[in-house]
């Protein structure tokens, strides 16, 4: 329904001289602004509403002139873009259309992709990247293992800087070793761990020289001896290891220790060189007097000086030997004790079983390996022999002789406390020596052949002195000339 007042008003838009089109009567400002009309008086009418008009147009042209300086760019840009807007919807069209072409390839590629990579399928590239990320992931552990051969490198050589003492680098050298060990047990296919293990191997070459070097020190003690064995036990069990059975359970480890010691004491006694040359000239004096027809017992005594020089040499020799073998056997004996306790081979007879009534045969005695001690003894005598065989018929003098003897079977008796006693053969020195001893056959029967005797007899009764002294004798006894005891009676 039209607005009265819209009705009345219409005529004077139409005869209005401007070209404004007539408002819409359902334009809902048109609405609102004739109600608002119709609200007011009309004093207010022909007042006011004229201003309030004017006030409102302004203020609308203030806006707009404001809105068009904001929207400048954009409205040309709009112009701009509505311009061209005929040529790119064709465009937009067109890829819309291969849009919707190429969406069944792309979902086609999508799927063979999720087919080929899918974790329920193998993939070798797959794997690659697996790996490539476990590796990543465990970089750490890597290095850290690369760095194994490096630091088991530097522990050997500060052990050997250091010698027997090092106790820590060698302690951590073959913790890492044992590590290596486990880690080549786990991954015993990987290439890495292989490379690792030989390159520690090789290291390990290098610990036990060092090992084996410690062995020969000079004055090695008994803790480090025992520390250096248990070592070498860890870094070659293959030299304790025994194939046959019998009394030789060290393995070759004491064979090994024995030789290291003995190569110690040649070195030591190859110090007393000058005196053996000195000792060699001597000898040569004597054979080459010896060898002169009725020459025997005729010597330069300026020239020969009655074997000083040998007597020097083998008083040396002696005491180094006496020394030096008491401490090889003595540590050997603390070290492997249970080698020492056994005898070096059973005996077994043939017994028939009682299950089977078949008679089992002996073992074969010749392929039970001997204990590393049950030779070593007599070695050490040889080498002892050969010495004084060849240097003591160069001393002439009597008391030096018997002195000589004496020293002899001290190391004999220091060496029979742990079971290498060679005072009996004590009497082969003599029965060597005796062509040059003395001037006459009559003077070597009747001194020559008693004077290891009487070293001997004289050496014995001394030590039944000392051992009544030892064993605490009251004074109700004594040791006669004999050298046995007797009983005084009390008054």
């Amino acid at each position: 329904m039209t607005d009265p007042l819209y009705e009345l008003l219409v005529p004077y838009f139409e005869g209005s001289p401007s070209s404004r089109p007539v408002p819409d009567s359902n334009d809902p400002v048109v609405s609102k602004y004739l109600n608002r009309l119709t609200t007011l008086h009309l004093s207010s009418l022909t007042s006011q509403e004229s201003q309030s008009l004017a006030q409102s147009s302004h203020s609308n042209f203030l806006s707009i002139q404001s809105l068009s300086s904001r929207s400048n760019a954009a409205v040309i840009a709009s112009a701009d873009h509505f311009s061209t807007l005929h040529e790119t919807l064709p465009l937009l069209t067109e890829e819309v259309n291969q849009l919707q072409t190429e969406i069944p390839k792309l979902d086609q590629s999508a799927v063979t992709f999720s087919t080929t990579y899918s974790r329920s399928t193998e993939n070798e590239m797959l794997d690659r990247r697996k790996r490539a990320l476990l590796m990543e992931r465990n970089a750490d552990r890597l290095s850290d293992i690369l760095d194994l051969p490096t630091l088991l490198s530097s522990a050997i050589a500060s052990s050997a800087a250091q010698g027997a003492t090092s106790v820590t680098n060698y302690a951590t050298a073959l913790d890492l070793y044992s590590h290596i060990k486990r880690l080549h047990l786990l991954y015993s296919g990987s290439p890495l761990i292989d490379s690792i293990y030989a390159q520690t191997e090789s290291a390990m070459q290098d610990l036990k020289s060092h090992l084996i070097t410690s062995l020969r020190g000079q004055n090695i003690k008994l803790a480090a001896a025992m520390r250096t064995i248990g070592w070498l036990r860890r870094v070659a069990p293959e030299l304790e290891s025994t194939k046959n059975g019998g009394g030789n359970t060290e393995g070759l480890l004491g064979y090994l220790f024995l030789v290291c010691r003995l190569s110690t004491l040649v070195h030591t006694l190859s110090a007393l060189e000058p005196l053996r040359q000195l000792a060699d000239q001597e000898s040569q004096i004597r054979l080459r007097n010896n060898s002169r027809p009725g020459g025997a017992g005729k010597i330069n005594g300026n020239a020969y000086h009655g074997g000083q020089q040998s007597e020097r040499y083998v008083k040396k020799y002696i005491e180094i030997f006496r020394e030096q073998s008491f401490g090889i056997i003595s540590l050997y004996k603390s070290i492997f004790p249970a080698s020492t306790d056994e005898p070096t081979a059973e005996v077994q007879t043939p017994f028939k079983s009682a299950s089977t009534g078949q008679t089992k045969p002996k073992q074969d005695m010749s392929t039970i390996p001997p204990s590393a001690l049950a030779t070593f003894p007599s070695h050490l005598t040889d080498l002892l022999f050969d010495t004084l065989k060849e240097y003591l018929p160069n001393v002439q003098d009597k008391t030096s002789k018997e002195s000589l003897l004496t020293q002899i079977l001290y190391c004999a008796g220091s060496l029979g406390r742990l079971g290498g006693d060679f005072s009996l053969m004590v009497a082969m020195l003599d029965a060597g020596g005796a062509d040059v001893s003395h001037s006459s056959e009559d003077d070597d029967d009747e001194t020559g052949e008693g004077e290891w005797v009487e070293v001997m007899k004289k050496h014995r009764e001394l030590a039944g002195r000392l051992e009544a002294l030892a064993s605490g004798v009251g004074a109700g006894k004594g040791v006669d000339k004999g050298g046995s005891l007797r009983v005084k009676s009390r008054p």
